[in-house]
């Protein structure tokens, strides 16, 4: 790995205008500064500079489209491989990762709430902590990592990497709530009596999205982001479908594989699957059937009912074929995820988009006082470094806020 890890930043020209960086990287790393410093024996140092840029960069390095991304954009790559930025950046990050030492301002002894223990959350967590706030996590599953921990499968993002990184957290002085959800016992109104001056509402996209075909409700059909938070409750026999052509139906595909069902296929309704090229690729290396042009009409107890469909040239469908079933043992719909609006029905003032997403201003801001948000639950499913990017811009806000709030409290008591 490290010998690997070595020639590929030896292979790094140091462009002037790193396309990696400016075109490729939704965080803007530095990437030639990155393999720099790597090269000079500074692996620290290039480690502080991935965390302070983006405190995700060890997952993002094993998550994120880089074929599209920072490798996608590599001069490297025009003529022969890109540069392996991926494998450099997870190294660096993994050795970094229980050597950082972060930075924190002295204790302000005031109290953030961030609801969510996700890329988002994690990411607003750390930034008010190192600025002295007193933050705590409320988490409604047992662990932190939102999508990363129980959306993502084990053989794509090793789960230890997430308790290590829960351990710094609370090094950091950062409580963690878990197994709490708000809208139940607790309302985002009881945090705000309760003494929390800020609340970042980093509650993810986590309801499944539906076909709104008949047979849904069917004992043989499951939802993906259901079945790969704990996909060992599932019995789905030897032949599965898969309907949807994104990462999260590749994930669920390969997850089946390796759970003993021989025959996996997956259905996308049009030409191409929007999953990465890189996920696609190991998911027919897995063994993973994929047919094209399926719409699917219904689903039954023997498998989905198809209407295959050809295109023209443009991506339009110019001709629809009979309905064929396409037997299967279990179903599993990986059609992409909404917000749930369980905080927000049980919260007064906090507004909603026609789309189910919490509504903000430019900075996070919802309609209510104090109360900010970001992430998947406002921009809807994406990847985790347009979370992290977008979570990094709302905590700056926070802390603006924050800070001005106590500056006219002062004001208000010297006089």
């Amino acid at each position: 790995m490290a010998v690997h890890v070595i020639n590929e930043a030896r292979r790094c020209l140091q462009c002037k205008k790193p396309l990696c960086r400016m075109k490729g990287c939704p965080a803007q790393t530095n990437i030639p500064e990155m393999i720099r410093l790597f090269l000079a024996g500074e692996i620290n140092e290039a480690g502080a500079m991935l965390f302070e840029n983006n405190p995700m960069s060890i997952f993002c390095s094993l998550v994120c489209d880089h074929d599209k991304q920072c490798e996608g954009n590599c001069i490297q790559g025009r003529k022969g491989s890109p540069v392996q930025i991926s494998s450099i950046e997870h190294y660096i990050s993994d050795a970094y990762l229980d050597k950082a030492v972060l930075p924190c301002e002295p204790p302000k002894n005031r109290r953030v709430a961030v609801i969510g223990g996700g890329p988002a959350g994690i990411t607003v967590a750390l930034k008010l902590a190192q600025k002295g706030y007193q933050v705590t996590i409320i988490e409604r599953m047992d662990k932190i990592g939102g999508m990363l921990r129980y959306g993502i499968p084990e053989f794509r993002l090793p789960k230890k990497a997430l308790d290590r990184y829960q351990k710094k957290l609370t090094e950091l002085g950062i409580a963690i709530r878990p197994n709490t959800t708000l809208g139940g016992a607790l309302h985002l109104d009881d945090l705000l009596n309760d003494g929390y001056e800020a609340v970042f509402i980093g509650s993810g996209a986590w309801r499944p999205r539906r076909l709104g075909v008949k047979g849904e409700s069917l004992g043989n059909v499951h939802f993906a982001v259901d079945y790969l938070q704990n996909p060992g409750v599932c019995t789905l026999g030897n032949r599965v479908a898969v309907i949807g052509g994104g990462n999260t139906a590749m994930d669920a595909a390969r997850t089946a594989i390796r759970r003993g069902s021989e025959h996996v296929t997956v259905y996308v309704r049009r030409t191409a699957v929007s999953a990465s090229i890189r996920e696609l690729d190991y998911a027919l290396a897995d063994g993973v059937d994929v047919v094209y042009g399926m719409a699917i009409k219904e689903l039954t107890e023997k498998g989905p009912v198809c209407i295959p469909r050809t295109f023209d040239d443009e991506g339009n469908v110019i001709a629809e074929g009979e309905p064929v079933l396409c037997e299967a043992d279990n179903i599993i719909i990986a059609a992409s995820q909404q917000a749930k609006d369980k905080i927000v029905r049980t919260t007064t003032g906090v507004h909603v988009t026609d789309r189910g997403l919490i509504e903000v201003d430019e900075d996070g801001r919802t309609t209510r006082e104090g109360v900010f948000s970001g992430g998947d639950v406002v921009l809807g499913p994406r990847t985790v470094v347009l979370a992290v990017k977008d979570a990094k811009h709302v905590a700056d806000a926070m802390i603006k806020y924050l800070e001005e709030k106590a500056a006219r409290e002062n004001e208000g008591g010297e006089s």
